[in-house]
């Protein structure tokens, strides 16, 4: 063996530092995983904010769906029945996916409470989305519309009807939004949180594309 085969001490302690790093990092990634595996598949409760929010933004999402198709049927502008379209298509879509979730969490459909119950409770942050003050248990969702404006709605037509849609699909969106924040600040399951803030990004986009399409009618 010549003097260049002989490994070097310090060409070793380099190995050794390098394989124990790896060890580390590896070791970190295993524990990162496991923490996030957990988080997957924790399993809300009946009472969780989870649940009360898959419950109360199915009603929310499955009165928008409503209100998408008695626009279609009241108005000819293709950009209003795109979106109503759209609206419909995505909002049934979600509504099925939360039904799912309660399925799979082995939760029951109904609430043991009154609706909005998981907004009253508070949440992990003091910036506003504990929504304390803004809501009781029991009481309207935000942005739901009301018999009369369904039936007000439903009595218009053309460019009336359009502008009400509009008007009322903004304030939907809207309460959406706030109740997507909520959970937000609430929930640890990650497929929850995952979807909520989709909820936000999509649903406050939409909002300045109706505002747009509602100022070109007034």
């Amino acid at each position: 063996m010549s003097e260049t085969d002989v490994p070097r001490p310090r060409s070793r302690a380099v190995l050794v530092i390098a394989v124990l790093a790896l060890v580390v990092v590896v070791g970190i990634g295993s524990f990162a995983a496991g923490r996030l595996s957990t988080l997957r598949t924790s399993t809300p409760g009946t009472t969780s904010a989870e649940a009360g929010f898959s419950r109360d933004m199915q009603v929310h999402h499955d009165q928008g769906v409503e209100l998408a198709m008695i626009v279609r049927d009241r108005t000819d502008a293709p950009d209003v029945r795109l979106l109503a379209y759209d609206i419909a298509r995505t909002q049934s879509q979600q509504s099925g996916q939360m039904y799912g979730w309660l399925t799979e969490w082995g939760v029951s459909q109904a609430s043991p409470e009154p609706p909005m119950t998981w907004m009253t409770r508070p949440g992990r942050s003091d910036t506003g989305h504990t929504h304390e003050s803004m809501h009781a248990a029991g009481q309207p969702m935000p942005g739901l519309a009301t018999p009369a404006q369904i039936a007000e709605l439903t009595a218009a037509s053309g460019v009336e009807a359009e502008k009400i849609f509009l008007t009322l699909m903004i304030a939907h969106h809207q309460g959406a939004v706030d109740m997507a924040e909520s959970v937000q600040d609430r929930a640890n399951n990650s497929s929850v949180l995952t979807f909520a803030n989709s909820v936000v990004l999509s649903q406050k986009s939409e909002i300045e594309l109706m505002q747009s399409m509602l100022a070109k009618r007034q």
